[in-house]
């Protein structure tokens, strides 16, 4: 609901050079890069030909996040690097003596840019979970508040491939343009949580509904969803879209975790630019370790504020303004 919302749809519009329509959902536009992908997949395919070959990488790449050399080190020897069946994921060990698993997707060729990119994501779950397993004051706090968490921590590593790749640093239109595009998938996600949300509701409401009412209740809370928050920015009526997520259901209500996600990243990032350079890596050690605390205790220790709405905002109309 946010009046950010038209302002970044007319800038895409105009991008566009046409009315938004409901696909325009996904648009993508404010991450295209400046290498064309091909190439991209060409730098990658050449330096990780394998699973191994990234799991051997891994120290370097710790390195230039700002980890120390043992440090580094110490991390990549606790992850265990595979190739997935799927888009990829990271899954947590749960003992200590066991190690997290990263998992991405290795082609023919080797691993595509999209799958590195997915492996650098990954990559961040997989530190979060080493050092807040191995790392809390009490065994019992392991982990994070919840999956909202682990997401945010890896999008701060997600948000930093291309230097990693050993390309040069995004200048300030790049990152306006990063900002601009997490601003609209948090938009998007949050609708499709909505939805989730209220089918999560149905069910307790009726335990005894039946695959087919499930579905019409589900197609009824993304027609209302639609209609009341993205029709008047993106057209359609009675849109089906937020309601097509394969995570609802199967994955107990994760998907609410991704815009919450965004948002704590927002506000992490934004702690970040406030701390000396090369500090990354040191901060992201300490907001791993506070352990499973209650949400806004863990932001309030890592970034001296609760979770909040306004980083994220406040970094879209600082966007807005200095995009043309």
């Amino acid at each position: 609901g946010s009046p950010l919302v038209p302002r970044v749809a007319k800038l895409i519009e105009g991008r566009l050079g046409r009315p938004l329509e409901p696909l325009d959902l996904w648009y993508a536009g404010f991450k295209a890069g400046s290498r064309p992908e091909a190439e991209l997949d060409g730098l990658t395919r050449q330096r990780y030909p394998d699973a191994a070959a990234f799991a051997a990488d891994m120290p370097r790449i710790l390195a230039g996040l700002g980890f120390a050399e043992e440090r580094a080190k110490w991390l990549a020897e606790r992850i265990v690097v595979d190739p997935s069946r799927g888009a990829g994921h990271a899954l947590q060990a749960l003992r200590r003596g066991d190690r997290p698993h990263l998992r991405t997707r290795v082609g023919a060729g080797g691993i595509d840019y999209k799958g590195y990119n997915i492996a650098v994501h990954e990559l961040g779950h997989n530190v979060e979970q080493v050092f807040s397993l191995y790392e809390v004051g009490d065994t019992l706090l392991a982990g994070v508040p919840n999956n909202a968490f682990t997401e945010a921590l890896a999008f701060v590593f997600q948000q930093r491939d291309m230097e990693l790749l050993g390309l040069q640093k995004p200048d300030a239109a790049t990152i306006h343009r990063r900002v601009l595009a997490d601003f609209w998938d948090t938009w998007e996600l949050a609708g499709v949580s909505l939805v989730e949300i209220a089918t999560w509701h149905f069910m307790y409401e009726h335990p005894e509904a039946t695959p087919a009412e499930l579905r019409a209740e589900v197609v009824r809370l993304a027609k209302e969803t639609w209609n009341h928050y993205y029709a008047p920015v993106l057209g359609g009526k009675d849109e089906l879209l937020l309601g097509i997520y394969s995570h609802m259901i199967q994955n107990t209500l994760y998907l609410p975790d991704y815009p919450i996600g965004h948002l704590i990243a927002a506000q992490i990032e934004e702690h970040m630019a406030k701390q000396p350079a090369g500090s990354l890596g040191k901060e992201f050690e300490r907001m791993a370790k506070l352990g499973q605390v209650t949400p806004d205790l863990w932001m309030k220790n890592a970034t001296g504020a609760p979770i909040q709405t306004a980083p994220l905002l406040r970094m879209t109309e600082a966007a807005l303004k200095a995009l043309p």
